[in-house]
């Protein structure tokens, strides 16, 4: 018996099985909704960053080497975040938390947004202990792009008087 679990559990298993069966059986180690985010992420992509109504967070992790570009578009007149878009370069718990970050703030008011928790998003996704790093990313990436927007609308708001001067 020892013999069969070991062979399968490296990928040979049983006799006359495939490769590929073998690996059917192994255990998933990641949530199905990480595999799903994973998988289907969604709202990749990204917007024109020097549009005056496009927030722009740029955050990494230096200890794991994940990238995480989240990007809002918000409402000038009523301050919703009417899109959210993403690009990641990391493991798959990174990915599934920009996704899963981007999907939430679509709707919600800056101030809202900014009470998005890293712990809300890893439990969402059941993240393990080792990958909560990835749920912080997302959460500073929130506030960052906030950040963004803000400093972009303080930066017009002098040249707009002036205009209407």
């Amino acid at each position: 018996m020892l013999g069969q679990s070991t062979r399968r559990l490296l990928g040979m298993g049983f006799l006359g099985q495939s490769r590929s069966q073998a690996i059917q059986v192994l255990p998933r180690f990641y949530h199905e909704r990480v595999v799903d985010h994973y998988n289907n992420p969604r709202n990749v992509g990204s917007f024109d960053k020097n549009d005056p109504t496009v927030g722009t967070g740029l955050v990494g992790a230096p200890a794991c080497g994940d990238v995480m570009k989240l990007q809002i578009k918000v409402d000038d007149k009523t301050g919703k975040i009417v899109d959210a878009c993403f690009k990641t370069f990391g493991c798959g718990s990174a990915i599934a938390s920009s996704s899963v970050a981007t999907e939430w703030v679509k709707g919600k008011q800056m101030e809202e947004v900014l009470t998005i928790k890293n712990t809300e998003i890893a439990k969402h996704l059941s993240l393990p202990p080792v990958k909560l790093h990835c749920s912080m990313l997302a959460e500073d990436a929130i506030k960052a792009a906030v950040k963004n927007y803000e400093a972009k609308r303080a930066e017009a708001a002098p040249l707009e008087k002036a205009a209407d001067a």
